[in-house]
């Protein structure tokens, strides 16, 4: 047995609100619409990660998702000037990652990051 991919899955009633965040911020291709689901993802092959945690790092709260950019700082500005809620950093931490907290339009704590080294 291998797993093939992991899916995120968010509750919410209004799937619409997802697309300033995921698609026109982020960049995620809306991959299926079904009305009651929408995905947003991307055709390039990730990394398969699940990780378990205590806390977030440096004493934050443990994040529902983690997405990887390439350039942090610009992604923090866009979801600055989009009015999302930042609730950390941006910061460099001692692991060797800059990154921020960010909640998506249904109160998820997303933690942005990019590898510094």
């Amino acid at each position: 047995m291998q797993v093939k991919r992991i899916v995120a899955n968010i509750a919410t009633i209004d799937q619409k609100a997802a697309r300033p965040f995921y698609q026109d911020i982020l960049g995620l291709e809306l991959l299926m619409d079904h009305g009651w689901i929408a995905t947003y993802g991307s055709d390039q092959q990730m990394a398969v990660q699940v990780s378990v945690a205590s806390e977030g790092g440096s004493g934050t709260p443990v994040p529902g998702l983690s997405i990887e950019v390439d350039d942090v700082d610009e992604t923090f500005s866009a979801m600055s000037a989009a009015g999302f809620e930042i609730t950390y950093g941006p910061a460099n931490e001692p692991w060797g990652v800059r990154r921020f907290y960010v909640r998506d339009p249904f109160g998820t704590l997303v933690n942005i990051v990019s590898h510094t080294g």
